[in-house]
């Protein structure tokens, strides 16, 4: 779910994507094409993946224009 421009969120972590950091390596779309999709809008789809299997996906970004962090979650 998009809920800003280049912000992305899944209730577990949101996304970050700075378009003017990228270098169009597309490891994103390459690695996990069910999350960074480059041909659908929004691109991003933070349900196409496991919440870890984003993360390591955004570590190997070489730009560092996608960035994350994890949501807090509130006590019960």
């Amino acid at each position: 779910m998009e809920i800003q421009s280049n912000v992305f969120t899944n209730g577990d972590i949101t996304v970050t994507y700075e378009p003017c950091k990228c270098i169009h390596a597309e490891k994103c779309a390459q690695e996990l094409s069910s999350v960074f999709r480059a041909s659908v809008i929004p691109w991003v789809d933070l349900d196409g993946a496991s919440t870890q299997q984003i993360i390591n996906q955004i570590n190997k970004c070489p730009s560092k224009a996608l960035q994350y962090y994890l949501n807090k979650k509130e006590a019960s």
